[in-house]
């Protein structure tokens, strides 16, 4: 299988998880929807789902949907970029477990554990390739967070 399958399927999984989160249902929940909860849970979906957005913005032209970097791509090490080297992965996980926070059942939290697994995989693999392309990255990885500022850094 080529990188850039690999990279769809990846994808697709992630899209499934996430659809999962949003759209399953909020019956049989684990713990009391608190008021307070549903509020904590609702910034951090709006948090999350900024984070990626400006994530998104901040690649410019070397955005692709697919982890395989782009031949035109330019290593981005600003903006948010700056922080975490995964700032959309970063605001995925914020929105989802915002969601999973509010909706408070066993299936979102199993569901969200299996988003971090699968970004975590995905984001290693990535920056394999990252690794290979840029040969900054190295550098960058070494002083810049994977998901969260100053933690996850390589090296």
């Amino acid at each position: 299988m080529n990188r850039r399958a690999i990279g769809m399927a990846l994808v697709g999984a992630q899209f499934v998880l996430l659809a999962g989160i949003v759209l399953l249902p909020w019956t049989a929940p684990f713990w009391d929807r608190m008021p307070l909860a549903l509020v904590i849970g609702g910034a951090l979906a709006l948090a999350g789902a900024v984070i990626a957005v400006l994530g998104v913005v901040g690649l410019g032209r070397s955005l692709t949907a697919n982890p395989v970097p782009l031949e035109s791509s330019e290593l981005v090490t600003s903006g948010l970029y700056g922080w975490v080297r995964h700032p959309i992965y970063s605001g995925l996980l914020l929105a989802a477990l915002g969601v999973t926070l509010a909706a408070a059942t066993w299936w979102h939290v199993a569901a969200w554990v299996a988003l971090v697994v699968l970004l975590m995989g995905k984001a290693r693999w990535e920056e394999r390739m990252l690794a290979e392309r840029y040969d900054g990255y190295a550098d960058y990885a070494r002083r810049t967070g994977r998901f969260i500022p100053g933690i996850g850094r390589i090296g």
